[in-house]
């Protein structure tokens, strides 16, 4: 651990909805600046100006407002190490180009798309490095005056980083250990372009990085052929005493077969891998989001940190608190993390069934409302205290009691052969009138006395509860018997009963 203090950040490209590995990988920068008392950086990443995507960076913003995950600097959030945006830090960028290029560690090439291309084709395996530079149009095999000219004639260049063979290259890992990589096996990558007077991502991030006192880089497997590089450019500058930890987060695995998790898997399995629904500005296309879905953020959150890493206990349902608590980035696994999409649905179980019968009610009321009930709140939170454990998801619950709400139109065929006797309108009807008389229709009040008729009369109470259930729900479904002529009330049962013995005879 740095003994600086703890600054990491989060820094997603606007080019289109936030993947739910992003999400991952901003939590564990969360979690590992709270542990630390740190500090989390949102920082946005926009060189790249033809994959910009209009609405993308509030998408992201509201993504995480969502999810109950802070920063405490950044991009609409402020902080004096501004401005976030890396659109509007061109000029910063120009500074730390020409650096290189005085000291001699970049140098820059005039190549043009189809010179490079035509030298792929005659190089099997190209990579523009030492042993190729100097059969290229740059400032290493130009003159000085011929390098001038180009420029004032508006030729497009690029900025190459002069990368020096046999040098050793350690990558400090706060996951992986100790990673050596060989310098000859590294490309002169591009750090700045003309066309837009952008650097890519390899310079702005290591300037940025820098510049913003980041003490750790926290992110996904996928960035870790770059971290060589990134090395390499901090020593370039003299700044290997502020360089920061890397750690470098293991992928998220498709639920089944090999590769990494993408959008398809989400839409031939159905689940989500966007946290809100993203409409496409230039297709129209839609896709789900976990917010839409019905999932709850804590839960979203809570199965998001575990995949990856693990507390080292048997300990699964996590409040935020706790996960910054548990939270140690050595537990982080090497391997890829399998995306098992129904745990995550377990997960939202789990805190549906934390939730108070009144909070649950507040979110089911508008749906109950939709569907055209006057429902009083606490007629719709007795209906959740008896049906929230029965379902995963709010939106699950009305196709499951939508008949404390309105009685059945119709009977369930199935149930109607196999539940309603022969003498099951003559038991209903006997039953009715055991309903009459009683005068407190509380589950109390009820069941003592229908289950002494029943027990006087010798009848089967399978076959008079089923036949029972069958007039009040329509089919065989909802909590216990008593429990729902309760909450209907005497009239509303026994109109219920009177209506099924008229149909079904």
């Amino acid at each position: 651990m740095n003994e600086r203090p703890v600054r990491v950040r989060f820094a997603p490209s606007p080019t289109g909805a936030l993947h739910i590995g992003g999400v991952r990988t901003a939590l564990y920068n969360y979690l590992f600046a709270r542990k630390h008392g740190g500090k989390l950086i949102f920082r946005i990443e926009d060189t790249d100006s033809n994959r910009f995507v209009p609405g993308a960076e509030e998408y992201i913003i509201e993504s995480f407002r969502w999810l109950g995950i802070t920063f405490d600097e950044g991009v609409s959030f402020g902080g004096d190490k501004g401005p976030y945006r890396q659109s509007e830090r061109r000029d910063i960028y120009k500074v730390y180009v020409k650096q290189l290029l005085d000291a001699g560690r970049a140098y820059i090439a005039f190549d043009t798309p189809e010179e490079l291309e035509a030298k792929r084709n005659e190089t099997p395996n190209f990579q523009y490095d030492a042993r190729t530079r100097l059969q290229m149009r740059n400032s290493l095999t130009l003159s000085k005056s011929e390098v001038d000219a180009l420029i004032n004639d508006g030729k497009q260049y690029v900025v190459r980083f002069k990368i020096e063979p046999g040098e050793e290259v350690l990558v400090n890992d706060l996951i992986r250990g100790e990673v050596h990589i060989k310098s000859d096996i590294l490309d002169d990558k591009v750090l700045y372009k003309s066309a837009d007077e952008l650097p890519t991502y390899h310079l702005a991030n290591i300037v940025d990085d820098h510049l913003m006192e980041v003490s750790h880089v926290i992110r996904g497997e996928e960035w870790l052929p770059s971290a060589p590089l990134h090395v390499l450019l901090y020593r370039a500058f003299g700044w290997e005493d502020t360089m920061p930890q890397f750690a470098h987060l293991p992928l998220l695995l498709k639920p089944e077969g090999k590769g990494k998790l993408s959008k398809r898997d989400g839409d031939r399995l159905g689940f989500p891998v966007f946290p809100l629904e993203w409409r496409d500005p230039k297709t129209g296309e839609v896709s789900s989001g976990y917010r839409e879905s019905g999932y709850f953020p804590e839960a979203v959150v809570n199965f998001l940190a575990l995949l990856g890493w693990n507390p080292g206990t048997e300990q699964e349902v996590f409040s935020l608190e706790e996960l910054v608590e548990a939270f140690d980035i050595s537990r982080c696994s090497k391997a890829g993390a399998m995306f098992n999409f129904k745990k995550g649905i377990w997960f939202n179980h789990e805190y549906l069934l934390k939730k108070s019968p009144e909070e649950v009610a507040k979110l089911f009321a508008p749906i109950v409302v939709n569907n055209g009930s006057d429902a009083t709140m606490e007629q719709i939170t007795t209906v959740c205290s008896l049906m929230k454990d029965r379902v995963n998801f709010i939106n699950e619950l009305w196709p499951l009691c939508s008949f404390f709400f309105f009685p059945p139109t119709e009977y369930d065929e199935k149930t109607v052969k196999k539940r309603w006797k022969e003498n099951s309108a003559e038991v209903m009807t006997e039953l009715i009138s055991v309903l009459e008389g009683i005068s407190d229709f509380s589950v109390e009040g009820q069941e003592p006395v229908v289950m002494a008729w029943v027990q006087e009369k010798e009848y089967k109470l399978g076959d008079v509860m089923n036949a029972f259930r069958l007039c009040l729900v329509g089919e065989g479904k909802g909590p216990g018997m008593f429990d729902i002529s309760a909450f209907l009330g005497k009239a509303e049962t026994i109109r219920r009963m009177k209506k099924a013995i008229e149909v079904l005879g």
